[in-house]
């Protein structure tokens, strides 16, 4: 789905615990450089790399992948696309999520208790998933991560991106500006919900109070658009949205 020239959504969708769920990667490109900004849930390859092609943009042509944090929804491709890259691939993240992300942590929300609980679901639920997921869960993908990136970084990639600390989804969550379009990729520091742009998912966050005061960074930016990785885009008065959540 382009929604600027050199940017456009790639929406992918998986089933999650019996339910459907869309994520919403990034792909950015201009000239020089195609940068894919997360990589969905394990196993959504094929569909990550098809989406890329009906925007018009070679998978091939990545050549850097930009990670907003650590999640298994936005890591869960990053292994099998570096693996079968013919190109060298650049990837990118915050240094507080760069050991989870090569694999040198377990991710935060893999905790004993989450694995522990997949022997407590019931017996309707099939042994291969349950093993499956406890897997997935011991030795989830992985990747080396060649650059750092802080907050308030310009990366000179397609007509530049600025990082933007977001801590409290994860502790290294950073959020991106795309100055030429103007648009805001939240990551999980915001989510689109029924159509309406609301602050951090309680469910799925570490640090609920750090945050929702994430979110008066994005005042200082410009912002026309917003794409989040749980709900997509939203473009309804978008500063004055921002506003209210940033002082809610």
């Amino acid at each position: 789905m382009l929604i600027d020239q050199g940017i456009a959504l790639l929406p992918i969708s998986a089933p999650v615990l019996g339910r459907m769920d869309t994520v919403y990667p990034v792909v950015l490109w201009d000239e020089h450089n195609a940068v894919l900004v997360d990589t969905g849930y394990p196993g959504q390859l094929s569909q990550l790399r098809d989406a890329l092609e009906s925007v018009g943009v070679p998978h091939d042509k990545i050549t850097r992948i930009l990670v907003t944090h650590q999640d298994i929804d936005h890591i869960g491709n990053l292994q099998a696309w570096m693996e079968g890259s013919q190109v060298p691939i650049e990837v990118a993240s915050h240094a507080l999520e760069k050991p989870y992300i090569e694999g040198e942590r377990r991710l935060l929300k893999f905790t004993d208790e989450a694995i522990a609980s997949i022997d407590r679901m019931p017996e309707s639920v099939p042994e291969a998933f349950r093993n499956g997921l406890k897997r997935l869960m011991l030795h989830p993908p992985k990747a080396p991560v060649k650059r750092v990136v802080a907050g308030g970084e310009r990366l000179p990639w397609c007509g530049g991106l600025v990082a933007i600390d977001t801590p409290g989804h994860t502790p290294g969550h950073i959020s991106l500006y795309h100055e030429p379009s103007r648009t805001l990729l939240a990551g999980d520091a915001l989510v689109v919900l029924d159509g309406r742009l609301q602050g951090p998912d309680p469910a799925t966050t570490l640090d609920l109070e750090m945050a929702h005061a994430s979110i008066a960074r994005f005042a200082s930016f410009p912002i026309e658009r917003v794409v989040c990785y749980h709900g997509g885009l939203f473009r309804d008065n978008v500063m004055e949205r921002l506003a209210q959540l940033g002082s809610a």
